[in-house]
């Protein structure tokens, strides 16, 4: 009786090792998503101004990629969805400029979005109108908005920026005046042009990486130079 106790347990032989591999193996998480933001202020008195430039852009990104900007959470307009088969989330933060990072810190905490797969995208002086300049990292440059977001990260500057030149004010105008001036007709053709060139620099980031968005970015012409 014991020796057929002891034949019927030695045939069931042990796990091999890879059946144990797939046993144990755990499926991967989720892909962070992107979290880009764009730069403005609430309210119709700010709506196509210099300053909210950054959020015609991100209004430009949603409506070509059928992303609806429709829910509000962190104190910003968000939308979600995909750019390809990336996972990205879209958000305006509704906080006004200068307290921009109490939403966009909130949103990276919460989803633990790493540093590098947030694109901020916001108006700058000193660059000249319709031109775009894409970043790795870098410090506010005086822009309130900027700062408030870097402050918000624990101080760290280590995340991507599209900016979008804006010019500098004519004559001795005040910069915080021309800030929220709207665009003149010609202007608003150009800056059209360059949200379409925006539209496909974040694609390509999201896509085939910084680099080639950098590059394509940096290179491109404003609509004045073409022809």
């Amino acid at each position: 009786m014991t020796s057929s106790i002891t034949a019927s347990m030695s045939t069931s032989s042990p796990l091999a090792p890879d059946q144990l591999a797939v046993e144990e193996k755990k499926p991967a998480p989720p892909p962070k998503p992107w979290l880009i933001v764009g730069l403005g202020n609430p309210g119709k008195k700010y709506e196509r101004t210099r300053h909210n430039v950054g959020f015609e852009m991100l209004d430009a990104v949603a409506e070509v990629e059928g992303i609806s900007m429709s829910s509000a959470s962190f104190k910003a307009l968000i939308g979600k969805g995909f750019i390809g088969d990336v996972p990205v989330m879209l958000a305006k933060p509704q906080t006004f400029m200068n307290a921009s990072g109490e939403s966009v810190g909130a949103i990276v905490s919460y989803y633990k979005i790493p540093l590098k797969q947030v694109l901020v995208i916001f108006d700058d002086l000193d660059l000249p109108f319709a031109k775009l300049r894409m970043l790795p990292k870098g410090g506010h440059g005086g822009h309130n908005g900027m700062r408030s977001i870097i402050d918000h990260l624990k101080g760290s500057r280590d995340f991507p920026r599209l900016r979008i030149g804006i010019g500098r004010p004519p004559g001795k105008m005040d910069a915080a005046n021309f800030v929220m001036r709207p665009f003149n007709k010609q202007e608003r053709e150009e800056l059209d042009f360059t949200m379409q060139v925006g539209v496909d620099a974040i694609r390509i980031l999201l896509l085939e990486g910084f680099n080639k968005s950098a590059t394509f970015v940096n290179t491109n012409k404003p609509l004045e130079q073409i022809g």
